[in-house]
Protein backbone atom coordinates (compact mmCIF):
# COMPACT_ATOMS: atom_id res chain seq x y z
CA UNK A 1 0.00 0.00 0.00
CA UNK A 2 1.25 3.26 -1.11
CA UNK A 3 1.52 6.21 2.00
CA UNK A 4 -1.97 7.97 0.50
CA UNK A 5 -4.19 4.32 0.59
CA UNK A 6 -2.56 4.25 3.81
CA UNK A 7 -3.96 7.67 4.67
CA UNK A 8 -7.02 7.06 3.33
CA UNK A 9 -7.69 3.54 5.32
CA UNK A 10 -6.50 5.57 8.49
CA UNK A 11 -9.73 7.96 7.63
CA UNK A 12 -12.07 5.03 7.18
CA UNK A 13 -11.28 3.50 10.49
CA UNK A 14 -11.58 6.79 12.51
CA UNK A 15 -14.95 7.10 10.49
CA UNK A 16 -15.55 3.38 11.67
CA UNK A 17 -14.60 4.50 15.22
CA UNK A 18 -17.04 7.23 14.97
CA UNK A 19 -20.02 5.54 13.94
CA UNK A 20 -19.72 2.60 16.42
CA UNK A 21 -19.14 4.49 20.04
CA UNK A 22 -20.08 8.34 19.43
CA UNK A 23 -23.10 7.62 22.09
CA UNK A 24 -20.41 6.33 24.09
CA UNK A 25 -17.94 8.82 24.13
CA UNK A 26 -21.58 11.26 25.18
CA UNK A 27 -22.56 8.57 28.24
CA UNK A 28 -19.34 9.32 29.44
CA UNK A 29 -19.47 13.24 29.34
CA UNK A 30 -17.26 13.28 26.43
CA UNK A 31 -18.32 15.63 23.34
CA UNK A 32 -19.57 13.45 20.11
CA UNK A 33 -17.14 15.16 17.90
CA UNK A 34 -14.32 13.74 19.95
CA UNK A 35 -14.58 10.17 18.83
CA UNK A 36 -13.62 10.95 14.71
CA UNK A 37 -10.61 13.60 15.77
CA UNK A 38 -7.57 11.09 14.71
CA UNK A 39 -5.16 10.45 17.89
CA UNK A 40 -7.14 13.47 20.03
CA UNK A 41 -9.77 10.61 19.70
CA UNK A 42 -7.53 7.78 21.15
CA UNK A 43 -6.25 10.29 23.91
CA UNK A 44 -9.84 10.66 24.94
CA UNK A 45 -10.63 7.07 24.92
CA UNK A 46 -7.82 6.49 27.27
CA UNK A 47 -9.76 8.65 29.68
CA UNK A 48 -12.87 7.07 29.14
CA UNK A 49 -11.72 3.49 29.82
CA UNK A 50 -9.47 4.67 32.83
CA UNK A 51 -5.98 3.67 30.96
CA UNK A 52 -3.04 5.93 30.70
CA UNK A 53 -2.29 8.11 27.88
CA UNK A 54 0.97 6.06 26.58
CA UNK A 55 -1.32 3.38 25.22
CA UNK A 56 -2.10 5.13 22.40
CA UNK A 57 1.29 4.64 21.52
CA UNK A 58 0.66 1.44 21.39
CA UNK A 59 -2.07 1.60 18.98
CA UNK A 60 0.10 2.59 16.44
CA UNK A 61 2.90 0.40 16.74
CA UNK A 62 2.42 -3.01 14.06
CA UNK A 63 1.89 -6.21 14.97
CA UNK A 64 1.47 -4.56 18.44
CA UNK A 65 -1.94 -2.90 17.95
CA UNK A 66 -3.22 -6.35 16.56
CA UNK A 67 -2.80 -6.88 20.52
CA UNK A 68 -3.72 -3.99 21.59
CA UNK A 69 -7.38 -3.60 19.82
CA UNK A 70 -9.32 -6.40 21.41
CA UNK A 71 -7.67 -5.26 24.79
CA UNK A 72 -9.25 -1.74 23.80
CA UNK A 73 -12.27 -3.29 22.54
CA UNK A 74 -13.13 -5.51 26.21
CA UNK A 75 -11.74 -2.37 28.39
CA UNK A 76 -14.70 -0.39 26.66
CA UNK A 77 -17.67 -3.15 27.13
CA UNK A 78 -16.34 -3.15 30.79
CA UNK A 79 -16.60 0.47 31.08
CA UNK A 80 -19.97 0.73 30.22
CA UNK A 81 -20.82 -2.64 33.07
CA UNK A 82 -20.45 -5.24 30.63
CA UNK A 83 -18.12 -7.69 32.55
CA UNK A 84 -20.01 -11.22 31.12
CA UNK A 85 -17.76 -13.32 29.37
CA UNK A 86 -20.39 -13.56 26.88
CA UNK A 87 -19.73 -9.59 26.13
CA UNK A 88 -15.83 -9.60 26.41
CA UNK A 89 -16.15 -13.34 23.81
CA UNK A 90 -18.53 -11.41 21.82
CA UNK A 91 -16.47 -8.16 21.63
CA UNK A 92 -13.05 -10.00 20.20
CA UNK A 93 -14.68 -12.38 17.71
CA UNK A 94 -17.12 -9.91 16.29
CA UNK A 95 -13.59 -7.71 15.87
CA UNK A 96 -15.01 -4.99 18.28
CA UNK A 97 -18.76 -4.60 15.95
CA UNK A 98 -20.32 -5.95 19.17
CA UNK A 99 -19.37 -1.77 20.54
CA UNK A 100 -22.03 -0.92 17.71
CA UNK A 101 -25.19 -3.03 19.49
CA UNK A 102 -23.91 -1.31 22.72
CA UNK A 103 -23.40 1.78 21.22
CA UNK A 104 -27.02 1.90 19.98
CA UNK A 105 -29.25 -0.70 21.23
CA UNK A 106 -28.03 -0.82 24.86
CA UNK A 107 -28.70 1.11 27.17
CA UNK A 108 -25.58 1.04 29.15
CA UNK A 109 -24.32 3.56 32.11
CA UNK A 110 -21.35 4.50 32.29
CA UNK A 111 -19.03 3.46 35.13
CA UNK A 112 -16.00 6.09 36.28
CA UNK A 113 -12.96 5.35 37.76
CA UNK A 114 -13.93 1.49 37.99
CA UNK A 115 -11.44 -0.95 39.41
CA UNK A 116 -8.90 -2.14 36.56
CA UNK A 117 -8.44 -5.64 39.09
CA UNK A 118 -9.66 -8.31 37.50
CA UNK A 119 -12.67 -10.00 39.42
CA UNK A 120 -11.71 -13.54 39.04
CA UNK A 121 -7.99 -15.24 38.65
CA UNK A 122 -8.63 -16.08 35.43
CA UNK A 123 -9.13 -12.90 34.04
CA UNK A 124 -5.73 -12.01 35.69
CA UNK A 125 -3.72 -14.54 34.38
CA UNK A 126 -4.96 -13.29 30.85
CA UNK A 127 -4.41 -9.79 31.63
CA UNK A 128 -0.75 -11.00 32.79
CA UNK A 129 -0.30 -12.77 29.73
CA UNK A 130 -1.82 -10.05 27.65
CA UNK A 131 1.20 -7.25 28.87
CA UNK A 132 3.90 -9.93 28.75
CA UNK A 133 2.99 -10.87 24.95
CA UNK A 134 2.64 -6.93 24.44
CA UNK A 135 6.37 -6.43 26.17
CA UNK A 136 8.10 -9.11 24.00
CA UNK A 137 6.61 -7.87 21.01
CA UNK A 138 7.89 -4.88 21.75
CA UNK A 139 11.60 -5.68 22.54
CA UNK A 140 11.59 -8.56 19.93
CA UNK A 141 10.42 -6.01 16.97
CA UNK A 142 12.74 -3.37 18.14
CA UNK A 143 15.28 -4.01 20.57
CA UNK A 144 16.25 -7.98 19.74
CA UNK A 145 15.32 -10.57 18.50
CA UNK A 146 16.23 -14.18 19.24
CA UNK A 147 17.75 -16.00 16.11
CA UNK A 148 19.38 -20.00 15.40
CA UNK A 149 22.28 -20.57 13.23
CA UNK A 150 20.76 -23.21 10.97
CA UNK A 151 23.82 -23.66 8.25
CA UNK A 152 27.44 -24.14 8.33
CA UNK A 153 28.38 -20.84 6.29
CA UNK A 154 29.44 -19.20 9.59
CA UNK A 155 31.10 -22.59 10.64
CA UNK A 156 33.83 -22.11 13.10
CA UNK A 157 33.11 -18.43 13.87
CA UNK A 158 29.26 -19.41 14.62
CA UNK A 159 28.51 -23.34 14.60
CA UNK A 160 25.49 -24.56 13.50
CA UNK A 161 23.14 -24.97 16.72
CA UNK A 162 24.53 -21.65 18.29
CA UNK A 163 21.47 -19.39 19.73
CA UNK A 164 22.08 -15.65 19.25
CA UNK A 165 20.76 -12.49 20.48
CA UNK A 166 20.53 -10.01 17.47
CA UNK A 167 20.48 -6.48 18.25
CA UNK A 168 17.99 -4.37 15.77
CA UNK A 169 19.53 -0.98 17.33
CA UNK A 170 23.20 -1.53 16.47
CA UNK A 171 21.53 -0.22 13.12
CA UNK A 172 18.01 1.22 13.67
CA UNK A 173 15.26 -1.63 13.77
CA UNK A 174 12.71 -1.63 10.90
CA UNK A 175 9.06 -0.78 11.58
CA UNK A 176 7.26 -4.16 10.59
CA UNK A 177 5.90 -3.90 7.07
CA UNK A 178 3.54 -6.82 6.70
CA UNK A 179 1.08 -5.35 9.65
CA UNK A 180 -1.12 -8.27 10.14
CA UNK A 181 1.36 -11.20 11.24
CA UNK A 182 1.16 -13.38 14.33
CA UNK A 183 3.42 -12.17 16.85
CA UNK A 184 6.92 -12.94 18.18
CA UNK A 185 7.16 -15.77 14.92
CA UNK A 186 8.79 -15.21 11.17
CA UNK A 187 7.03 -16.64 8.21
CA UNK A 188 5.25 -19.48 9.33
CA UNK A 189 3.51 -20.25 12.51
CA UNK A 190 5.26 -22.76 14.54
CA UNK A 191 5.31 -27.02 13.92
CA UNK A 192 3.23 -26.38 10.95
CA UNK A 193 4.18 -25.01 7.30
CA UNK A 194 1.22 -22.31 7.47
CA UNK A 195 1.62 -18.47 6.71
CA UNK A 196 1.94 -16.60 9.78
CA UNK A 197 1.06 -13.32 8.38
CA UNK A 198 -1.18 -11.70 5.12
CA UNK A 199 0.45 -9.71 2.54
CA UNK A 200 -2.04 -7.16 2.60
CA UNK A 201 -2.16 -3.80 4.09
CA UNK A 202 1.72 -3.25 4.08
CA UNK A 203 3.72 -0.76 5.34
CA UNK A 204 6.37 1.31 3.33
CA UNK A 205 10.07 0.22 4.51
CA UNK A 206 10.94 2.43 7.33
CA UNK A 207 14.34 2.31 9.23
CA UNK A 208 14.40 4.00 12.73
CA UNK A 209 18.17 5.77 13.45
CA UNK A 210 20.66 3.35 14.65
CA UNK A 211 24.40 4.44 16.56
CA UNK A 212 26.58 2.22 13.74
CA UNK A 213 26.74 1.77 10.01
CA UNK A 214 27.62 -1.52 8.37
CA UNK A 215 31.11 -2.33 7.97
CA UNK A 216 33.38 -4.63 7.12
CA UNK A 217 34.07 -8.19 9.03
CA UNK A 218 30.60 -7.38 10.43
CA UNK A 219 28.39 -10.17 10.85
CA UNK A 220 24.88 -9.69 9.88
CA UNK A 221 21.36 -11.06 9.82
CA UNK A 222 19.57 -10.32 7.07
CA UNK A 223 16.46 -11.23 5.04
CA UNK A 224 17.72 -13.45 1.58
CA UNK A 225 17.13 -11.03 -0.87
CA UNK A 226 16.43 -13.81 -3.66
CA UNK A 227 14.21 -16.23 -0.61
CA UNK A 228 12.33 -18.89 -2.76
CA UNK A 229 12.54 -21.33 0.61
CA UNK A 230 9.48 -22.53 2.70
CA UNK A 231 12.41 -23.43 5.30
CA UNK A 232 15.57 -25.41 5.83
CA UNK A 233 14.18 -28.80 5.63
CA UNK A 234 15.08 -29.06 2.29
CA UNK A 235 12.08 -28.04 0.42
CA UNK A 236 12.59 -25.63 -2.48
CA UNK A 237 9.75 -24.33 -4.35
CA UNK A 238 10.67 -21.59 -7.25
CA UNK A 239 8.51 -18.13 -7.31
CA UNK A 240 6.83 -18.66 -3.96
CA UNK A 241 7.10 -14.87 -2.78
CA UNK A 242 7.31 -13.61 0.13
CA UNK A 243 7.21 -9.64 1.82
CA UNK A 244 10.54 -8.06 2.52
CA UNK A 245 10.53 -8.61 6.32
CA UNK A 246 9.04 -12.31 6.01
CA UNK A 247 12.12 -13.50 3.77
CA UNK A 248 14.01 -16.69 5.41
CA UNK A 249 16.51 -14.80 7.44
CA UNK A 250 20.45 -15.31 6.49
CA UNK A 251 23.55 -14.31 8.26
CA UNK A 252 26.56 -13.48 6.72
CA UNK A 253 29.53 -11.63 7.22
CA UNK A 254 30.07 -7.86 5.27
CA UNK A 255 33.14 -7.75 2.97
CA UNK A 256 32.12 -5.16 0.88
CA UNK A 257 30.46 -1.69 1.33
CA UNK A 258 28.33 0.63 -0.80
CA UNK A 259 30.64 2.50 -3.11
CA UNK A 260 33.36 0.14 -3.32
CA UNK A 261 34.92 -2.37 -6.12
CA UNK A 262 35.27 -5.56 -5.00
CA UNK A 263 37.17 -8.71 -6.25
CA UNK A 264 38.31 -12.05 -5.04
CA UNK A 265 41.60 -13.39 -6.23
CA UNK A 266 42.32 -17.35 -5.24
CA UNK A 267 39.92 -17.07 -2.75
CA UNK A 268 41.18 -13.75 -1.43
CA UNK A 269 38.91 -10.66 -1.37
CA UNK A 270 40.44 -7.34 -2.26
CA UNK A 271 38.00 -3.89 -1.81
CA UNK A 272 39.49 -0.82 -3.63
CA UNK A 273 42.40 -2.77 -4.62
CA UNK A 274 43.37 -3.52 -0.95
CA UNK A 275 42.86 -7.24 0.96
CA UNK A 276 40.23 -7.19 3.28
CA UNK A 277 41.89 -7.75 6.89
CA UNK A 278 39.28 -9.70 8.93
CA UNK A 279 39.40 -9.58 12.44
CA UNK A 280 41.18 -12.24 14.46
CA UNK A 281 37.81 -14.03 15.48
CA UNK A 282 37.01 -15.02 11.68
CA UNK A 283 37.74 -18.41 11.07
CA UNK A 284 38.29 -18.62 7.35
CA UNK A 285 37.92 -22.00 5.79
CA UNK A 286 38.61 -23.68 2.32
CA UNK A 287 38.97 -27.22 0.47
CA UNK A 288 42.10 -28.70 0.59
CA UNK A 289 43.81 -32.00 -0.66
CA UNK A 290 45.83 -33.87 2.00
CA UNK A 291 48.32 -36.10 0.42
CA UNK A 292 49.73 -38.68 2.95
CA UNK A 293 52.09 -42.17 2.53
CA UNK A 294 48.92 -44.01 2.20
CA UNK A 295 48.08 -44.35 6.03
CA UNK A 296 44.78 -42.66 7.00
CA UNK A 297 44.54 -39.76 9.24
CA UNK A 298 42.88 -41.04 12.55
CA UNK A 299 39.31 -39.92 13.10
CA UNK A 300 39.56 -38.79 16.82
CA UNK A 301 42.71 -36.43 15.64
CA UNK A 302 40.35 -34.99 12.93
CA UNK A 303 37.30 -34.82 15.85
CA UNK A 304 39.44 -33.52 18.79
CA UNK A 305 42.34 -31.81 17.25
CA UNK A 306 40.66 -30.23 13.84
CA UNK A 307 37.42 -29.85 16.28
CA UNK A 308 35.66 -30.17 13.24
CA UNK A 309 32.75 -32.52 11.31
CA UNK A 310 32.45 -31.44 8.02
CA UNK A 311 32.44 -33.68 5.35
CA UNK A 312 35.55 -35.07 4.10
CA UNK A 313 36.41 -38.34 1.75
CA UNK A 314 38.72 -40.04 -0.19
CA UNK A 315 39.54 -39.61 -4.02
CA UNK A 316 42.53 -41.69 -3.94
CA UNK A 317 44.57 -44.46 -1.25
CA UNK A 318 47.09 -41.58 -0.50
CA UNK A 319 44.44 -38.44 -0.94
CA UNK A 320 41.83 -36.93 1.58
CA UNK A 321 40.15 -33.70 0.42
CA UNK A 322 38.88 -32.21 3.18
CA UNK A 323 36.19 -29.55 2.67
CA UNK A 324 36.16 -26.88 5.31
CA UNK A 325 39.48 -26.38 6.89
CA UNK A 326 41.00 -23.07 8.83
CA UNK A 327 44.20 -22.52 8.73
CA UNK A 328 44.85 -23.48 12.24
CA UNK A 329 43.33 -26.69 10.93
CA UNK A 330 46.34 -26.90 8.29
CA UNK A 331 49.03 -26.10 10.62
CA UNK A 332 47.68 -29.38 12.41
CA UNK A 333 47.42 -31.37 10.09
CA UNK A 334 51.62 -30.46 8.83
CA UNK A 335 52.31 -31.95 12.35
CA UNK A 336 51.24 -35.30 11.46
CA UNK A 337 54.26 -37.71 10.46
CA UNK A 338 52.05 -39.34 7.75
CA UNK A 339 51.06 -36.35 5.85
CA UNK A 340 53.27 -35.45 2.82
CA UNK A 341 51.40 -32.73 1.75
CA UNK A 342 48.63 -30.05 1.78
CA UNK A 343 47.48 -27.81 -0.98
CA UNK A 344 44.33 -25.81 -0.94
CA UNK A 345 41.91 -26.04 -3.40
CA UNK A 346 41.11 -23.17 -6.06
CA UNK A 347 38.17 -23.13 -8.04
CA UNK A 348 38.82 -23.19 -11.89
CA UNK A 349 35.77 -24.04 -12.60
CA UNK A 350 34.10 -21.34 -14.48
CA UNK A 351 29.78 -20.80 -14.61
CA UNK A 352 27.54 -17.83 -15.10
CA UNK A 353 25.71 -19.40 -11.90
CA UNK A 354 28.43 -16.65 -10.61
CA UNK A 355 26.93 -12.91 -9.94
CA UNK A 356 26.18 -11.37 -12.62
CA UNK A 357 25.26 -14.25 -14.59
CA UNK A 358 27.00 -13.01 -17.70
CA UNK A 359 31.00 -13.62 -17.08
CA UNK A 360 32.62 -16.96 -16.83
CA UNK A 361 33.96 -16.07 -13.08
CA UNK A 362 34.22 -18.75 -10.65
CA UNK A 363 33.68 -18.49 -6.70
CA UNK A 364 37.28 -18.03 -6.20
CA UNK A 365 37.98 -15.76 -8.80
CA UNK A 366 35.69 -12.83 -9.85
CA UNK A 367 35.28 -9.52 -10.02
CA UNK A 368 36.08 -6.58 -10.12
CA UNK A 369 32.19 -5.92 -8.55
CA UNK A 370 30.93 -2.36 -8.51
CA UNK A 371 28.69 -2.14 -5.34
CA UNK A 372 26.00 0.60 -5.62
CA UNK A 373 25.77 3.25 -3.03
CA UNK A 374 22.87 5.65 -2.15
CA UNK A 375 22.98 8.76 -4.58
CA UNK A 376 25.59 7.49 -6.83
CA UNK A 377 24.91 7.73 -10.08
CA UNK A 378 26.20 5.23 -12.89
CA UNK A 379 26.00 4.67 -16.46
CA UNK A 380 24.11 2.12 -17.79
CA UNK A 381 24.80 0.18 -21.01
CA UNK A 382 24.94 -4.17 -21.86
CA UNK A 383 28.54 -4.10 -19.97
CA UNK A 384 27.17 -2.56 -16.87
CA UNK A 385 23.40 -3.44 -17.01
CA UNK A 386 23.83 -6.91 -15.35
CA UNK A 387 25.04 -5.72 -12.20
CA UNK A 388 22.34 -3.29 -11.88
CA UNK A 389 19.44 -5.39 -13.45
CA UNK A 390 17.84 -6.83 -10.08
CA UNK A 391 18.37 -3.44 -8.06
CA UNK A 392 16.33 -1.85 -10.84
CA UNK A 393 13.38 -3.79 -10.57
CA UNK A 394 13.21 -6.14 -7.73
CA UNK A 395 14.81 -3.49 -4.89
CA UNK A 396 14.00 0.15 -6.07
CA UNK A 397 10.58 -1.26 -7.97
CA UNK A 398 11.16 0.54 -11.59
CA UNK A 399 10.05 -1.26 -14.85
CA UNK A 400 13.29 -2.17 -17.53
CA UNK A 401 12.94 -2.76 -20.76
CA UNK A 402 15.70 -3.19 -23.12
CA UNK A 403 15.64 -2.72 -27.24
CA UNK A 404 18.85 -3.34 -28.73
CA UNK A 405 21.41 -0.67 -27.62
CA UNK A 406 18.16 1.39 -25.63
CA UNK A 407 17.37 0.86 -22.04
CA UNK A 408 13.96 2.25 -20.81
CA UNK A 409 13.17 2.76 -16.95
CA UNK A 410 9.51 3.29 -16.17
CA UNK A 411 9.22 3.84 -20.18
CA UNK A 412 11.39 6.56 -20.40
CA UNK A 413 14.90 5.68 -22.50
CA UNK A 414 17.87 6.62 -19.95
CA UNK A 415 21.63 6.17 -20.51
CA UNK A 416 22.00 6.67 -16.61
CA UNK A 417 20.83 5.19 -13.07
CA UNK A 418 21.15 6.91 -9.49
CA UNK A 419 20.54 4.61 -6.47
CA UNK A 420 17.90 5.05 -3.73
CA UNK A 421 19.84 3.09 -1.22
CA UNK A 422 22.97 1.20 -0.11
CA UNK A 423 24.15 -2.14 -0.84
CA UNK A 424 26.30 -4.55 0.71
CA UNK A 425 28.35 -7.71 -0.31
CA UNK A 426 28.35 -10.83 2.21
CA UNK A 427 29.92 -13.69 2.46
CA UNK A 428 30.26 -17.17 4.33
CA UNK A 429 33.73 -17.73 6.52
CA UNK A 430 33.24 -21.01 5.12
CA UNK A 431 34.09 -20.01 1.30
CA UNK A 432 33.33 -23.32 -0.43
CA UNK A 433 30.05 -23.92 1.41
CA UNK A 434 28.55 -20.69 1.37
CA UNK A 435 25.27 -19.56 -0.56
CA UNK A 436 26.05 -15.91 -0.84
CA UNK A 437 26.13 -12.81 -2.31
CA UNK A 438 28.91 -15.05 -4.83
CA UNK A 439 25.71 -16.64 -6.46
CA UNK A 440 22.34 -13.75 -5.87
CA UNK A 441 24.61 -10.26 -5.78
CA UNK A 442 23.78 -7.61 -3.04
CA UNK A 443 21.97 -7.25 -0.20
CA UNK A 444 19.86 -3.95 -0.06
CA UNK A 445 19.58 -1.80 3.14
CA UNK A 446 16.51 -2.26 3.87
CA UNK A 447 17.23 -6.24 4.11
CA UNK A 448 19.46 -5.74 6.77
CA UNK A 449 17.47 -7.11 9.68
CA UNK A 450 20.09 -6.54 12.59
CA UNK A 451 23.69 -7.63 14.36
CA UNK A 452 24.14 -10.70 16.11
CA UNK A 453 25.58 -9.75 19.67
CA UNK A 454 25.84 -12.88 21.84
CA UNK A 455 25.32 -16.57 22.24
CA UNK A 456 23.39 -17.21 24.92
CA UNK A 457 22.94 -20.93 24.23
CA UNK A 458 24.90 -23.67 21.91
CA UNK A 459 23.28 -27.53 20.98
CA UNK A 460 25.96 -29.54 19.17
CA UNK A 461 23.86 -30.90 16.47
CA UNK A 462 26.15 -34.16 16.74
CA UNK A 463 25.25 -35.36 19.98
CA UNK A 464 22.23 -37.09 21.04
CA UNK A 465 19.56 -35.35 23.69
CA UNK A 466 20.35 -38.71 25.39
CA UNK A 467 24.07 -37.31 26.06
CA UNK A 468 21.90 -33.74 27.33
CA UNK A 469 25.57 -32.36 29.31
CA UNK A 470 27.76 -33.15 26.74
CA UNK A 471 25.38 -31.69 23.70
CA UNK A 472 25.34 -28.31 25.69
CA UNK A 473 28.55 -25.88 24.25
CA UNK A 474 29.19 -24.82 27.48
CA UNK A 475 32.24 -22.77 26.47
CA UNK A 476 30.18 -21.04 24.12
CA UNK A 477 27.15 -19.94 26.49
CA UNK A 478 26.69 -16.17 26.85
CA UNK A 479 29.84 -15.17 24.90
CA UNK A 480 30.04 -12.35 22.33
CA UNK A 481 30.24 -12.63 18.83
CA UNK A 482 32.30 -9.82 17.20
CA UNK A 483 35.61 -8.24 18.80
CA UNK A 484 38.86 -9.83 18.80
CA UNK A 485 40.68 -12.94 20.70
CA UNK A 486 38.99 -15.96 21.63
CA UNK A 487 35.78 -15.96 22.70
CA UNK A 488 34.65 -15.71 26.69
CA UNK A 489 31.91 -17.06 28.82
CA UNK A 490 29.83 -14.71 30.83
CA UNK A 491 27.90 -17.50 31.85
CA UNK A 492 29.32 -17.66 35.62
CA UNK A 493 28.30 -14.12 35.99
CA UNK A 494 24.97 -14.82 34.56
CA UNK A 495 24.23 -17.32 36.79
CA UNK A 496 25.47 -15.39 39.62
CA UNK A 497 22.57 -12.86 39.10
CA UNK A 498 20.32 -14.70 38.81
CA UNK A 499 21.01 -16.53 42.02
CA UNK A 500 21.60 -13.26 43.72
CA UNK A 501 18.21 -12.12 42.10
CA UNK A 502 16.14 -15.54 43.65
CA UNK A 503 18.44 -14.50 47.08
CA UNK A 504 16.98 -11.28 46.60
CA UNK A 505 13.28 -11.96 45.62
CA UNK A 506 12.81 -14.77 48.64
CA UNK A 507 14.25 -12.06 51.03
CA UNK A 508 11.76 -9.95 49.90
CA UNK A 509 8.75 -11.96 50.71
CA UNK A 510 9.61 -12.98 53.35
CA UNK A 511 10.23 -9.75 55.05
CA UNK A 512 6.68 -8.62 53.24
CA UNK A 513 5.14 -11.68 55.25
CA UNK A 514 6.82 -11.05 58.53
CA UNK A 515 5.81 -7.52 58.18
CA UNK A 516 2.07 -8.41 57.80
Amino acid sequence: MTLIQWFIFFLIIQVVHFAGTWKLYQKAGRKPWEAIVPVYNAIVLMKIINRPTWWVILLFIPIVNLIMFPVVWVEILRSFGKNKTADTILGVVTLGLYIYYINYAVDVTYIPNRSLKPTTSSGETVSSILFAVVVATLIHTYIIQPFTIPTSSLEKTLLVGDFLFVSKINYGPRTPMTTVALPMVHDSIPFTKTKSYLIEPHLPYFRLPGFQKVQHNDIVVFNWPTDTVYDFSGKHTQGVYKPLDKKTNYVKRTVGLPGESLEIKDGVVYTDGKELILNDRAKLQYSYTVVTDGTPIDQNFILRDLKTTEPFGYTAVDTMLFYALTFDNVERLKTLSNVKSITRIIDKTATTAIFPHTKNWTQDNLGPIPIPKKGQVVKLNAETLPFYKRVITAYEHNTLETNGEEIKINGQPVTEYTFKQDYYYMMGDNRHNSLDSRYWGFVPEDHIVGKPVFVWMSLDQNVPWSKAIDKIRWERMFTTVGGNGEPVSYFKYFVILVIGWIGYDFYKKRKAKRNS
